[in-house]
């Protein structure tokens, strides 16, 4: 009876082992993509691109196309296909350079969600002269991409067959394209069930044959095709022929997966459905599941919205959703870092999906019939010159300007009359929690200064300066300060006006307004600790250059000093030792007199930025100038990167 029980115990633990030792590519539900999945990533085993030439006995001639073989592809094994089809203004180029697969397939095996795989990647243009040159709607040029259904059958499947190790039968074969190639792929992997298993549409194009001439036979598509994909943006102008295809296929109940996801006619859906589509091709399939595929993403109202207001809405992927209705207008763009063309319905209303837009405070315009205005449904922000409207795209470590159950300070309005610029002007003011309760306590200051195109309400508004500062000193992290804003722009109209032969800040007298009129009047007003050592000040952009241009010329008033995406003016070949009066001569004696000299800039900026702050900040070093450089990753010229040095620089300044 043991030994029975030992036979069947021994067994059983054989059958596991060979169990957990087979490849398993079992069929797991697929989710939209998430931020980050076409992006590079050095870490991982990387697959191959090449290009392939191949004898086409359809066309006459010697053809292109490139080919993807997976990380750690080897002859000894075999493996699927997927042919990878383009659109009518593209070629066997046109997804390694909009779509970057490779980038994406890689990802993906690095995850193990998608099984080894060839990828061809051709050019549909069946003519000698494939490339896409003159009038690319010509007949002629059109008719080229229905040839190119015996080019890839007869010719170049053939050749794939004989030159890689791969699996010959249907099974083992899909195709797949954007745009005019996902016509293509229906056309021909419906019209050749003999041939593909797998087929995928994203964004199918008016080349896409009628329904009833697609599947004359619905019920040898169910039992022949293991999957069938069709996809298209919700705001695509031709979502109708996906549409019309996908009715058919379910009033004849055949299986498919039809996915809307919010967007247009662009990248962004097109390597979506490939990220979708490749993590579903060879591996089992149950059609009774297709149906539930559905875009579930739900977008959240911006939180810069009027309150109240749905749209527009931001979704997991930082596309945003516009919705506006001008039912008279021509033509509705949303200009959010590029302009995006809007589509109308029948109601009025304008809709679009932009790109996934980079995290922090953005500016956009509304154009109506090429006439920027504001967004009703945004609130107004004083940016780029006028009053314009805001997204704020939320940063999953932004919780540091997030509003908190801490202690809060108070950002005030002062009114004041300037002598110099003979006019009245606006300052805000931050004061610390505990300003009004401690009525015997003096506080170090920090002038904060905004960027050009904007004002003092800036840094409080776009940049959330007072939850930046709430929450560093809740924790402890910053000393209590008073935080004076003010406008960046003054001028003296008893000078003559002049033109910009002195660079950006000629007949800006700013400077001499701050030292001779805000600091005096906010150390009567305010209850300041009046010296040096507890008075800093900083800006971005345009303010950084102006806090440099001001404290360097005043080091008896100033301890503290940072530039945010701006600093110095560092003409070439200029020697800094002998900039502004050649306070930077003696590195010494000027690293015992400012504890704290800051600069940083946003990784993505623009070149030019990059040139003048990287380049102060190497020639600060070469002259012996302690300081502090700071590179915000993943940001350009935009408030995320001036929140995040600010919560930098104010966690340095006043410390003992």
């Amino acid at each position: 009876m043991n030994t029975l029980k030992f036979i069947k115990r021994f067994w059983f633990a054989v059958c596991v082992i060979i169990v957990l030792n087979i490849p398993a590519y079992s069929q797991q539900p697929v989710t939209q993509a998430r931020v980050g999945f076409d992006e590079f990533r050095a870490d991982i085993p990387h697959g191959v691109i090449d290009t392939i030439s191949y004898e086409s006995k359809t066309v006459g001639s010697t053809r292109r196309a490139l080919i993807y073989t997976p990380p750690g592809y080897t002859k000894s094994k075999k493996y699927p296909v997927l042919y990878l089809l383009h659109g009518i203004g593209g070629d066997e180029k046109e997804w390694y350079n909009g779509g970057s697969p490779q980038v994406i397939l890689d990802n993906l095996y690095a995850q193990g969600k998608i099984v080894p795989m060839i990828v061809v990647m051709p050019n549909g243009r069946a003519l000698k002269d494939d490339r896409p040159t003159g009038n690319i709607m010509a007949a002629d040029k059109v008719q080229g991409f229905a040839v190119f259904e015996k080019d890839l059958l007869n010719d170049l499947i053939p050749f794939i067959n004989s030159k890689y190790h791969v699996y010959t039968d249907k099974d083992h074969r899909a195709v797949a394209g954007l745009s005019m190639g996902g016509g293509q792929s229906l056309n021909f992997g419906l019209g050749n069930l003999n041939v593909f298993s797998w087929v995928g549409a994203f964004s199918a194009a008016p080349n896409t044959k009628k329904p009833e001439e697609l599947v004359p036979d619905p019920e040898a598509v169910k039992s022949k095709l293991k999957l069938l994909w069709i996809s298209c943006g919700s705001s695509d102008g031709l979502i109708t022929f996906s549409k019309r295809t996908h009715d058919y296929l379910t009033e004849k109940n055949v299986p498919h997966v039809y996915y809307i996801e919010p967007g247009v006619h662009n990248f962004k859906v097109w390597k979506n459905g490939l990220y979708m589509f490749s993590q579903m091709l060879f591996k089992p399939v149950n059609p009774s599941t297709l149906g539930r595929y559905a875009y579930s993403e739900t977008g959240v109202p911006a939180s810069t919205n009027i309150p109240g207001v749905k749209y527009p809405q931001i979704f997991p992927d930082n596309t945003v959703f516009f919705r506006v209705k001008a039912p008279k207008a021509e033509s509705v763009q949303i200009d959010l870092m590029k302009k995006y063309p809007m589509t109308k319905d029948t109601g009025g209303y304008w809709t679009v999906t932009t790109d996934p837009i980079a995290l922090g405070f953005h500016y956009y315009s509304l154009l109506i019939d090429d006439v920027a205005v504001v967004d009703p449904s945004s609130q107004a922000f004083y940016g780029m010159g006028r009053m314009a409207s805001g997204i704020d795209i939320p940063d999953r470590e932004g919780d540091f300007y997030a509003v908190k159950d801490v202690p809060h300070g108070e950002v005030r309005s002062v009114n004041y009359y300037s002598n110099i610029t003979k006019a009245w002007r606006h300052a805000n003011v931050y004061t610390p929690p505990g300003y009004d309760t401690q009525a015997d306590k003096r506080y170090p200051v920090l002038y904060l200064q905004h960027g050009s195109g904007e004002d003092e309400t800036g840094w409080p508004t776009q940049g959330k300066m007072n939850f930046i500062l709430d929450n560093l000193i809740a924790a402890k992290q910053a000393t209590p300060m008073i935080v004076v804003m003010d406008r960046g722009y003054a001028t003296d109209p008893t000078q003559p006006v002049t033109n910009n032969a002195g660079g950006p800040m000629a007949g800006n007298v700013f400077p001499d307004v701050l030292v001779k009129e805000i600091i005096p009047m906010v150390d009567t007003k305010f209850r300041t600790l009046a010296n040096r050592d507890q008075r800093a000040m900083a800006g971005l952009s345009m303010g950084g250059f102006q806090t440099f241009q001001t404290t360097m010329t005043n080091l008896d008033k100033f301890a503290y000093i940072g530039g945010f995406s701006g600093a110095a003016f560092m003409q070439p070949g200029t020697e800094i030792t002998k900039m502004y009066n050649g306070v930077f001569a003696d590195a010494i004696a000027f690293n015992q007199k400012v504890k704290v000299l800051y600069l940083s800039i946003g990784t993505t900026e623009p070149e030019r930025m990059q040139t003048t702050v990287n380049g102060l900040h190497q020639a600060l070093e070469k002259a012996g100038i302690k300081h502090v450089y700071y590179q915000s990753p993943g940001t350009a010229h935009e408030w995320q990167t001036w929140r995040r040095s600010l919560k930098q620089f104010a966690g340095l300044i006043f410390k003992n």
